[in-house]
């Protein structure tokens, strides 16, 4: 790569570390995981940084390459354990949502009970403000492939909170 590709991104980079890394952060629901998840995305980006010819697409193939990553971490055979000190109680019956989700923490231990591929379309969705289609080309999947994973991601997450979700966002 030559001085000027290593400038543009270097500039890129700088630009966008943040919001890649809070999107990692919504796809696995730890800031650890979340830099190296990050750091995947960037470092393929730059392997490929001297053959993207639209510069346009550059954020698509960030955002792809970081949920492939998180979907591709999730199966990890060490992943699918969760140690904790204390069985979880029952919520009493009758609780609001606003109550239950009264913290982003709240939020966040929701998600990560959502498995990996509805959790990306929902992050997709609802935090990164895609549209179907465009979910569906960054997961490269058809359209009703989202549909029905946003159904089934909202429903797994009504589950782990509760009570009703919005699906309006």
């Amino acid at each position: 790569m030559d001085e000027g590709d290593e400038r543009d991104f270097a500039e890129y980079f700088a630009a966008k570390r943040d919001s890649v890394r809070r999107t990692a952060y919504l796809l696995c629901g730890d800031w650890h995981r979340a830099d190296d998840l990050a750091q995947t995305a960037f470092v393929a980006l730059h392997r490929k940084w001297n053959r993207i010819r639209d510069r346009a697409a550059t954020d698509a193939y960030v955002r792809r390459t970081l949920v492939r990553a998180s979907i591709d971490e999730s199966r990890r055979p060490w992943r699918r354990e969760r140690h904790v000190e204390q069985l979880p109680e029952p919520e009493p019956a009758g609780t609001r949502m606003d109550d239950q989700v009264a913290t982003r923490a709240d939020l966040l231990a929701g998600l990560r009970a959502v498995p990996p591929k509805q959790r990306a379309v929902l992050v997709l969705r609802y935090f990164e403000g895609l549209d179907v289609a465009g979910v569906a080309k960054v997961l490269g999947c058809s359209e009703g492939n989202v549909k029905s994973q946003t159904a089934r991601g909202l429903a797994n997450l009504r589950d782990a909170l509760g009570e009703e979700v919005e699906a309006g966002g």
